[in-house]
């Protein structure tokens, strides 16, 4: 069959097979592909809308037991740069992040030895108290490594950070969701039956979450379809993926190293992945790994949303990026690419059109 009847069928209505997501990878032209993607995009968001949200990303520990191989960021509990975060220094971050208009804080860190449930139960309802701001924060190694700690199943953890104040789940962590990759790239993290029981079990007790995969370090495209195949079928079982989020690895200052992908084989994987991800609302395009011009460009490959106008970002940073835009760019970037900008808040609610 031709890439374009394939494609002919899909905006029929048709659900791609994995098999044919490698042909198209494959054989279909990158145009061809990207104007699909966008009609089914346009077909699900009529309204011409491109969304951004404004949050401030913090690190509350850089002390962590995962060494990955592909992280810059990371720190021995002796080294003379680890540290962990003080209520101060975190209350400050958050009141210069709703100052600056931000409406989320995503708070994420290493997987640091001596930090327990109390730590998260108390910090979440602390910023609560003071606070009007959704707390999209931890990730699933984080979950598994807090329960571990704490002598607590995941379940457990979830639900006491959930009434501690946890709103949602980042979908960090998951970077490529096949062992095959995972026990090369990050031999000490959770592995990927471990990441989508993590994201089961939130959806289940009414934790909305992301979905996000990390390519190009080890990975071929046989790989990061078994990581869109897992969570298409989770999200067929749950429906608690709000979006998701590709971005790309970093080479920089680590001990994987290796070459960046190109911004091509990204492009064409963001389309792919709008095709593949039926059930998924949302696809990010990711400016802070590709830079604002390719963002721009992820919206004529199928992308709804640029994501965040982050005050604050390290992990990307540690390893040698540092592409930052602010809100008068991101609305630039959108309108220049004939949409129209909005901003939203976690939950995709339009907040203000511009």
């Amino acid at each position: 069959m031709k890439p374009g009847v394939i494609l002919a069928e899909i905006l029929e209505g048709r659900r791609i097979s994995g098999e044919e997501f490698l042909f198209l990878y494959q054989e279909a032209d990158l145009l061809a592909l990207a104007r699909a993607a966008v009609t089914i995009r346009d077909r699900r968001f009529p309204n011409d809308l491109i969304t951004f949200i404004i949050d401030r990303n913090i690190n509350y520990t850089n002390v962590c037991s995962c060494r990955c191989k592909f992280c810059a960021f990371y720190r021995e509990a002796t080294s003379p740069d680890a540290y962990v975060m003080g209520k101060e220094e975190l209350f400050r971050k958050i009141e210069e992040a709703v100052n600056a208009g931000a409406t989320q804080v995503m708070i994420q860190g290493g997987l640091h030895p001596e930090l327990g449930i109390d730590y998260f139960t108390d910090m979440f309802s602390s910023i609560k108290r003071k606070y009007d701001i959704t707390i999209h924060s931890l990730t699933a190694p984080e979950i598994v490594h807090i329960a571990g700690v704490s002598g607590l199943t995941t379940r457990e953890t979830l639900q006491r950070l959930a009434a501690a104040g946890l709103d949602s789940l980042p979908g960090g962590g998951a970077e490529v969701l096949h062992d095959e990759v995972r026990t090369r790239i990050s031999p000490n993290k959770i592995r990927t039956a471990e990441w989508l029981r993590v994201m089961q079990e939130a959806h289940e007790i009414g934790l909305k979450t992301t979905a996000t995969m990390m390519m190009g370090s080890l990975d071929t495209v046989e790989h990061r379809l078994a990581h869109l195949e897992a969570i298409r079928e989770l999200q067929d079982k749950t429906g608690g993926f709000r979006a998701f989020i590709m971005w790309t690895y970093q080479p920089g200052n680590n001990e994987l190293m290796g070459s960046k992908v190109t911004s091509l084989e990204y492009l064409r994987m963001l389309a792919l992945s709008r095709l593949y991800l039926d059930n998924f609302a949302h696809v990010q395009g990711s400016w802070v790994t590709q830079g604002k011009q390719i963002g721009q460009l992820s919206i004529f490959f199928g992308a709804d949303d640029l994501g965040s106008v982050m005050l604050e970002e390290n992990v990307v940073r540690a390893a040698g990026l540092a592409y930052k835009a602010s809100k008068e760019e991101i609305i630039d970037l959108i309108r220049k690419a004939g949409k129209t900008p909005a901003q939203r808040d976690t939950a995709y609610n339009i907040l203000k059109i511009f």
